[in-house]
């Protein structure tokens, strides 16, 4: 079990990297900027626990700049460690199907919260909104998946 966690760690990082590089190859091709919301985000939940984000004007912005991606990362680890536990299962799933569930996860993990924080609503993206999204979580979810049937199956998977 603890070697599937990790291994589920390791395919959520990788995952996770590629997640980062469709978002950035997208800001670059179509000279859009980077979205804010996971730092308001940060920012909604750190008030939220009675604990701001510590600092005034720039310094707490920059702050929140590292503290929304930073929150991301850890998103996209935690994902690829439940699948990594989930690893006899989901590697028995043909891939695009496997792929597109932990891309979905992903997605949700970090639409859901955005939404029920008040800070963006889904049901009114556009076609564009929706397939900016998308496309890196399914970048997400093709490389978790890939990472995690890269190791050897074990028969005894009960003791793994």
């Amino acid at each position: 079990m603890f070697t599937n966690l990790l291994r589920g760690a390791a395919a959520g990082a990788a995952a996770t990297t590629v997640l980062n590089a469709v978002t950035y190859l997208d800001m670059a091709w179509r000279a859009r900027p980077a979205s804010d919301l996971p730092q308001q985000a940060v920012d909604e939940l750190a008030r939220r626990a009675g604990k701001p984000v510590p600092g005034e004007g720039e310094q707490r912005q920059h702050r929140l700049e590292g503290l929304g991606p930073l929150a991301g990362i850890g998103t996209g680890i935690g994902i690829g460690m439940a699948a990594g536990l989930l690893r006899p299962i989901v590697t028995r799933l043909p891939l695009l199907f496997g792929a597109t569930l932990l891309g979905g996860a992903a997605m949700a993990a970090s639409d859901v919260p955005m939404a029920k924080l008040g800070l963006a609503d889904p049901s009114k993206w556009s076609g564009q909104q929706w397939a900016t999204d998308v496309a890196p979580h399914l970048a997400y979810g093709l490389t978790a998946a890939a990472v995690l049937r890269s190791w050897p199956r074990r028969k005894d998977l009960v003791t793994d």
